[in-house]
């Protein structure tokens, strides 16, 4: 358990409590910062809010990433999580590097934006329902559930 004192008020929080409260979430668009919750990222802001109850203008995002990581979650930026360094002799589509951040989506249906996966959901129309409702475009897809395997691909509005 972490005691952690965010806008004024101290909360005990637990790892397995935010992951029970994030299930239900659906993620927000990744702006910069993220937070990996179960294998999906989430922004640090609305993990956190949801979890205490806060309003999120009653903390930064600074804030959030701490507590966060204080749980043992892994706290990124956009562009830097490590996966494959550049210069790598893996073959393929940026030396590996997209095949190591899709490895956990096999079999799921992804919303993509060059390296970066904005949402996944196991059926396409989620996905979809999502860029819609958060009016954006991406390449949608679904990973190939074995690494030989062929995805199949939609075009997103």
């Amino acid at each position: 358990m972490t005691t952690a004192r965010v806008a004024g008020q101290d909360f005990d929080l637990t790892a397995s409590a935010v992951e029970q409260v994030v299930s239900s979430l659906e993620p927000e668009p990744i702006h910069e910062h993220y937070v990996v919750v179960r294998g999906r990222r989430y922004p640090p802001k609305q993990v956190l809010a949801s979890a205490t109850g806060l309003d999120r203008a009653d903390f930064t995002t600074h804030q959030a990433r701490a507590v966060l990581r204080r749980l043992g979650f892994g706290v990124y930026r956009r562009g830097t999580e490590d996966t494959v360094s550049p210069g790598s002799s893996i073959p393929g589509p940026h030396e590996g590097a997209e095949a190591a951040v899709l490895g956990r989506y096999r079999g799921r249906w992804v919303a993509q934006d060059g390296l970066d996966v904005l949402f996944d959901a196991p059926s396409a129309e989620s996905v979809l329902q999502w860029l819609r409702r958060h009016n954006r475009t991406a390449r949608v897809w679904q990973v190939p559930s074995s690494p030989t395997g062929a995805g199949s691909a939609l075009s997103a509005p």
